[in-house]
């Protein structure tokens, strides 16, 4: 039976990497959300700090494009944070995501032997697939904010959200209470999701920032059936098999960090 077990931030990829043989890094808002937008898109997203100068030379070496702040896309960069900057990107292609969170925490993972897979709402049921398939012991790593005035930890609401959904796809298995009550915060929550994010700490940030399609590409569930996977420095795409995200017991299909 696949264990879970959640935790919050950077410390708990020492956690995960004494115990877990899987982790789910969930950053609703936005990085596993635009991870997985791009990867749908037949694209790899090579994760990287938010660092703009690490950004551009990894994007120089690896000829790939490379997501700017939003509000500094233009034609020339149009790809960011913004799920919906990335549904334009042509397949086969490279971009270099930068985050402060989703993908700093991947980037310490990279040290760690555990398989890594990013989840959020969009592909909840599909990454619980893939998760009860492969995984025994599973960590989910919701990935929270950081507060401004000392760079510490503040928890997300959207990110317990997102990884209440991936846990509640799961069928049979054995939850920590931390897990069991993300899957039940989810459970109550499906039903206005888009609401409930828009009201959130970080929906409202940005929605006040005129970014409120990212909440509701963000607030859409289980429109998605692609699970990322981080292999050599890149996230790609699984390979499609085993049940449909419909097949999974346990998790209803809905519908359809900032830097």
């Amino acid at each position: 039976m696949t264990e879970i077990h959640l935790e919050w931030g950077p410390r708990a990829v020492d956690v995960f990497s004494g115990w877990a043989d899987l982790v789910v890094v969930v950053d609703v808002l936005s990085f596993s959300t635009a991870v997985d937008v791009a990867v749908s898109r037949d694209a790899v997203v090579v994760p990287c700090v938010a660092d703009r100068a690490e950004a551009e030379r990894l994007g120089a070496q690896l000829g790939a494009q490379v997501a700017v702040p939003r509000p500094k896309t233009s034609p020339v960069r149009p790809y960011s944070l913004s799920p919906v900057s990335l549904a334009s990107l042509p397949a086969n292609s490279t971009v270099v995501l930068p985050s402060p969170n989703g993908a700093a925490l991947t980037a310490r993972l990279i040290w760690t032997d555990l398989t890594v897979v990013a989840g959020c709402l969009r592909n909840a049921t599909a990454v619980g697939a893939h998760v009860a398939r492969i995984g025994s012991r599973v960590g989910v790593l919701t990935a929270g904010e950081r507060w401004p005035h000392d760079d510490s930890l503040r928890p997300a609401f959207e990110d317990f959200i997102g990884a209440g959904a991936v846990i509640a796809s799961i069928a049979d298995a054995r939850r920590t209470p931390e897990a069991e009550t993300a899957a039940a915060a989810y459970l109550d929550a499906r039903d206005d999701l888009e609401q409930r994010l828009s009201e959130c700490v970080s929906g409202r940030e940005l929605i006040e920032r005129g970014y409120d399609i990212d909440v509701t590409w963000a607030a859409a569930v289980d429109v998605s059936h692609t699970v990322p996977v981080f292999v050599d420095g890149e996230y790609v795409s699984a390979p499609s098999e085993g049940p449909t995200p419909e097949q999974v017991v346990g998790h209803e299909p809905g519908g359809i960090d900032g830097v």
